[in-house]
């Protein structure tokens, strides 16, 4: 059949709105995460007590010439018999058919062929919940069984019913999700005996680092047994596991994932650089917003202190790919006065508009400086201060900027875990401008800008690493070139300026005198709010912190940022 899909939107950056940047990989299918290492909970209720089995009719001639394609809108009736007839054949074992009832036949049937014959689930009852649009939930209910032992199994997942291209008919849109909600593109499930035996995750003061007490850190201790386990002399159990795709060339994979532990294994000790207390406040900050994360560090050090997500599942704080929007300054500034086109305490241009490449960019409300410095237009996060300058650069300036001197953009940090080390591509025109500013092409996470912002008062980058390279004689990366001096002056009294009597002054109050900070917010397109970033030191401790849709940075990443660096400064 026909593969139909629904298509996020991702317009580029208009001309009248320069700051807008382009959404991030779209229709991300975050997982729901497992209460536990067993079993997912049903929702309390939230399905109906209908089981599929035998009911429904299945459709299975749609072949005819005669017929017209149908459109419009799914009926409610179309859905239900949609949802029944691939839920039923995939219950009664029927592969085929389940597949059949999809829009992409042969990637179903490979997925549920795996399910029984990989990962040894058997007994499965299925039983269709809520319906919102076109969406469906699903519990589903089994048992894993593998040479000899006995599991239950328990997790909800969801469909979409879509139109058929071929004959308009409902289909069930296929995605890997729909079989067990943490799959993605390529993985797999699979049950047997663990490649990688677990570990024991320990803080720097030697206290065990578990999910149940620090819930941001699933993902993290998926990732350290995946790089530690087989070194950290552990023995492994029976399982069943998402088994992640490989990935793309130039990229990191993802960890695997264990869903059920058949027979456990022996785990070996890996000490990580995390503090027990700022982990637990971390925690605690985000929760205090929705789609919050923060990242702490030691700059002198380069040793990762906490990370922290609100959202459980996937970890933004490490693996994000988000436009940093002003936070960016701090790169483009110390380009900037590297190329002597700006000085801190020098009279810099910060009018209500700048244009370039057949953009024209402004100011938040339109402000303008006149005769004022340039630590004036990077205190007030002034736009056009940094595009007028575009004009001034080659395309490759900020791309070389960033990766010789902050490290950033090469896909190279070894922090123990996989992480995404920010990307910084080279432009023309308007989108080099832009990225100028923290939109155009440039991605960034908290942990990219904790960095930042350590090696601005440092002066040198040292990359931010998880677990000591010790452990397993791995290289951490270096950038090729150090921060002049002068420079590093002038970008930390920047930042001081900013922390004292700048946008970030509110945020940063009664942490100084030996302080700096930076604001931002990112417009996204199909957002209503910017996202909203702040990063910090204060003495020999960074953070930096975004809030998805939060709006101006210094009013919902800031009091996160500046929480944590009071509590580590007690």
């Amino acid at each position: 059949m026909g593969k139909r899909r629904r298509v996020d939107d991702r317009k580029s950056a208009k001309p009248a709105r320069p700051d807008s940047a382009k959404s991030p990989a779209a229709r991300s299918r975050r997982p729901a995460v497992l209460a536990g290492a067993a079993v997912v909970a049903l929702g309390g209720g939230a399905f109906a007590a209908y089981s599929v089995f035998g009911g429904g009719a299945f459709a299975e001639d749609r072949s005819s010439d005669a017929k017209p394609v149908k459109t419009g809108p799914l009926s409610a009736a179309e859905i239900r018999t949609a949802t029944t007839a691939f839920l039923t054949a995939w219950q009664k074992g029927s592969v085929t058919k389940a597949a059949a009832a999809t829009d992409d036949s042969a990637a179903a049937r490979t997925a549920l062929t795996g399910f029984a014959e990989d990962a040894h689930i058997k007994d499965v009852t299925l039983t269709r919940g809520k319906r919102a649009g076109d969406n469906v939930a699903f519990s589903v209910k089994g048992t894993v069984s593998y040479k000899g032992t006995d599991k239950p199994l328990s997790y909800t997942s969801s469909l979409t019913v879509v139109r058929a291209e071929k004959d308009g008919e409902p289909v069930v849109d296929w995605r890997p999700s729909v079989v067990h909600p943490e799959l993605g593109e390529g993985d797999r499930l699979v049950t047997g005996e663990a490649g990688t035996p677990p570990v024991k995750a320990l803080d720097r003061d030697g206290g065990e680092l578990t999910a149940k007490k620090y819930p941001s850190l699933g993902t993290v201790l998926d990732g350290l047994r995946e790089k530690f386990g087989k070194k950290a002399g552990g023995k492994a159990g029976v399982e069943l596991r998402v088994v992640r795709a490989k990935a793309e060339k130039g990229k990191k994979k993802n960890a695997d994932k264990t869903l059920l532990e058949l027979s456990e294994g022996t785990p070996g000790e890996v000490r990580t650089t995390l503090s027990p207390s700022l982990q637990a406040a971390a925690e605690q900050q985000v929760n205090t917003r929705k789609r919050a994360s923060v990242v702490v560090m030691r700059p002198s050090t380069g040793e990762i202190l906490a990370v922290a997500n609100s959202g459980h599942g996937f970890n933004v704080a490490f693996q994000g790919s988000l436009a940093p929007g002003s936070t960016m300054k701090i790169v483009s500034s110390a380009l900037l006065i590297d190329k002597g086109l700006a000085s801190a305490n020098k009279v810099h241009p910060c009018p209500k508009y700048s244009s370039y490449g057949g953009w024209k960019f402004q100011n938040d409300d339109k402000f303008k400086i006149n005769g004022g410095t340039f630590k004036a237009s990077f205190a007030r996060s002034c736009n056009t201060a940094f595009i007028s300058q575009a004009k001034k650069l080659d395309d490759n300036s900020l791309t070389l900027e960033a990766q010789q001197v902050f490290g950033l953009g090469m896909n190279n940090w070894a922090i123990g875990v996989p992480t995404f080390d920010g990307a910084v591509p080279v432009q023309s025109a308007a989108p080099m401008a832009a990225s100028l500013i923290g939109q155009g092409g440039v991605r960034m996470n908290p942990l990219n800008m904790a960095s930042v912002v350590s090696t601005a008062k440092t002066g040198v980058f040292k990359q931010p690493y998880l677990v000591a390279p010790s452990v397993d004689g791995r290289t951490l990366a270096t950038a090729s070139r150090p921060m002049s001096e002068s420079v590093r002056s002038q970008l930390r009294e920047l930042l001081q300026y900013t922390a004292a009597a700048g946008t970030a002054a509110e945020a940063m109050a009664g942490l100084g005198p030996d302080f700096g900070a930076k604001t931002g917010s990112a417009e996204v397109d199909g957002q209503k709010e910017p996202n909203g970033w702040f990063t910090a030191w204060k003495g020999d401790l960074a953070s930096a912190g975004v809030v998805q849709e939060g709006g101006h940075g210094s009013e919902s990443a800031g009091p996160i940022v500046a929480a944590l660096l009071k509590a580590g400064s007690r």
